[in-house]
């Protein structure tokens, strides 16, 4: 079969798809592309059934799209901004960052310490869109369509997968003197089963802090737990509150123990360190957008104060 015909199937009806899905109707993609709403129609229909789907349900007021549309939609609109993109590095001779990035963020570090600097970068580049999701799930870069992520812990080996370090959190333990008031101060490892403590959702995994042991190395230690909670924001306000002891970064903390609102304990046995990561999908060429967000992430990461460091 001739390659140019395979091309010319491929790409027919895809303008039309992509507008009539945008403009909600067949006459507003047609007046855009120059056409009549009936050759629109036809040339979607004739899309439909290369593919051999629904894309779109058609009333006499407005289009929707089927869920098989959506999909095909955000497929569309990735790869017409990557040749927006290529074409414009091609004819200006500058890797202009063009279209949207999605990123996935660690919650409290991300909104906290990444989003500012990307916020700043979008507005260098009027072209650059975001899409940031915050949480601390672990999402599947190459099946969710994630671009650029940052993760704080041990990375496992994928192939797949490309990464620069960033840096480093140290985590300490801390309370508030009101709770240490009451409660006393925690001396020793083993006065960690007496004490409440403050911990991050586990998901049925046993409730463990980083510590150091006899040797210097640091290990896993169950604690009893008072209040599990799957926030860092929420963690620091309990522990501001005087309701236990908790092990948070000293990203989070630092302006606290500083003005004295919360205390270090227990400092000879903890320091613990997780390594910091941007990641990405391994590929050959990196587009513009998402190189220009992984410079700015790596620019962040040396700045003083930037959270990347203790």
């Amino acid at each position: 079969m001739n390659s140019k015909i395979v091309l010319k199937d491929r790409f027919s009806g895809l303008n039309e798809f992509v507008l009539s899905a945008q403009e909600g109707s067949f006459t507003a993609a047609g007046t855009a592309l120059g056409l009549t709403s009936s050759a629109v129609g036809k040339a979607v229909t004739r899309l439909e059934k290369r593919l051999g789907t629904k894309l779109v349900h058609r009333t006499t007021r407005r289009l929707t799209l089927t869920s098989e549309g959506e999909a095909y939609l955000a497929s569309c609109l990735r790869v017409l901004n990557e040749l927006e993109e290529t074409e414009g590095f091609l004819t200006t001779g500058r890797q202009e960052p063009v279209g949207k990035v999605r990123v996935e963020l660690p919650a409290t570090f991300g909104r906290r310490h990444v989003l500012p600097a990307l916020l700043e970068l979008s507005c260098r580049h009027p072209r650059l869109d975001l899409s940031a999701n915050f949480s601390e799930r672990l999402a599947d870069l190459i099946a969710d369509g994630v671009d650029v992520a940052v993760r704080i812990g041990t990375l496992k080996d994928d192939l797949d997968i490309a990464a620069r370090r960033l840096g480093e959190q140290r985590l300490v333990i801390c309370a508030s003197p009101t709770y240490l008031s009451r409660h006393g101060v925690p001396e020793t490892r083993d006065d960690l089963h007496t004490h409440d403590c403050i911990v991050g959702l586990r998901r049925g995994q046993p409730a463990g802090w980083l510590l150091k042991n006899s040797q210097g190395d640091f290990e896993p230690v169950t604690v009893k737990v008072r209040h599990e909670l799957g926030d860092g924001e929420a963690m620091l306000n309990t522990a501001l509150a005087g309701c236990g002891l908790a092990q948070l970064p000293t990203w989070l903390v630092g302006e606290h123990v500083r003005s004295g609102a919360l205390v270090q304990v227990l400092e000879a046995w903890t320091g613990g360190g997780m390594p910091i990561h941007a990641i990405w999908p391994r590929t050959k060429y990196i587009q513009p957008r998402v190189r220009v967000v992984i410079d700015e992430l790596i620019r962040l990461s040396r700045e003083p104060g930037s959270g990347f460091n203790p």
